[in-house]
C-alpha cells in the first residue's frame, strides 16, 4: 500500500468513529505499526486536516472535512492514466490536448510516490483506428454545452446525402467511429449520425427548444423500450 493510500484510509476510519479513539485502535484496524500511525496524523494535520486530540487522550476528526482533491488509489491512478491516453489517441485535438494538459496539471501537484506510479503505469492504449473526421469535433461539443441547432450535411450509408437540422444532446466515442446523437428536425426522432460521414457543419446560433438533459432521458427511454421488443 502506497503512503498516499494510507493516509486515505486513515481519514476514512476516523469518520467511522464519531468519538475520539485511541491510537492504538487506529493502528490496529489499519495494521500499521503505533509510531506509523502518530506520523501519519502529523502529516494530515500538517496538510490542514482538521484532527483534534493526541497520544494517550485520542484522536476525532471534525465533520465537515473534504479529502485534497489530489489522493488516489492506485486503481485511481490506472484509471486517470488509462482514460487520459485513450482521449489523447482521438481525433479532436482539442480534447486531445486538454487530456494531455490535464494529466501533466495533476502530475506536477501530485505526492513524490504517486508521481511516480502515474509515469510508470503500464496500461497503455493501442494505435488510433477509423477514418479521420471532416468536421470540428469541438464545435459538436460547444453545440452540445449551448444546447443550440446545428445545420450539416450528412451522407448516409449508401453515399445518399442529405441536408439537416438537428440538436445535438450527446456525441459516443467508438474505437473507429464517433458518433453524434441528436434530434432530427427533419425525421422528427432521434436519429445517430456517424461524423466521419458528416461534410458539412455550420452553428446556427439558435437554442433548441428542449433541455439536453430532458432530450438524453427521452432518447434512453427509447433505447430501454427498444431492447426489451
Amino acid at each position: 500500500m502506497s503512503r498516499s493510500e494510507r493516509l486515505l484510509d486513515l481519514v476514512q476510519t476516523l469518520r467511522r468513529h464519531r468519538l475520539p479513539v485511541s491510537g492504538r485502535t487506529l493502528a490496529g484496524e489499519l495494521g500499521v505499526s503505533i509510531r506509523t500511525l502518530y506520523r501519519d496524523i502529523a502529516t494530515l494535520q500538517g496538510q490542514g486536516a482538521p484532527i483534534e486530540g493526541e497520544a494517550g487522550l485520542g484522536y476525532v476528526l471534525k465533520p465537515g472535512f473534504m479529502l485534497p482533491p489530489l489522493m488516489f488509489t492506485d486503481e485511481e491512478i490506472e484509471a486517470i492514466v488509462l482514460g487520459s491516453r485513450w482521449v489523447v489517441k482521438q481525433p479532436d485535438s482539442r480534447l486531445s490536448k486538454a487530456a494531455a494538459d490535464a494529466l501533466a496539471k495533476i502530475a506536477a501537484v501530485l505526492p513524490d510516490d504517486l508521481r511516480n506510479d502515474l509515469d510508470a503505469s503500464t496500461l497503455l492504449v493501442g494505435p488510433r483506428m477509423g477514418a479521420s473526421e471532416g468536421i470540428d469535433l469541438a464545435a459538436v461539443r460547444q453545440a452540445i454545452r449551448d444546447e443550440q441547432k446545428l445545420a450539416i450535411t450528412y451522407s448516409d450509408a449508401g453515399g445518399a446525402g442529405s441536408k439537416r437540422i438537428v440538436w445535438p444532446f450527446a456525441l459516443s466515442f467508438f474505437d473507429k467511429v464517433r458518433v453524434m446523437v441528436a434530434w432530427c428536425e427533419m425525421r422528427q426522432d432521434f436519429r445517430h449520425f456517424r461524423t466521419d460521414r458528416i461534410a458539412t457543419l455550420d452553428a446556427t446560433g439558435l437554442r433548441y427548444p428542449r433541455r439536453r438533459q430532458a432530450l438524453l432521458k427521452q432518447w434512453r427511454t427509447t433505447l430501454e423500450d427498444v431492447a426489451q421488443r
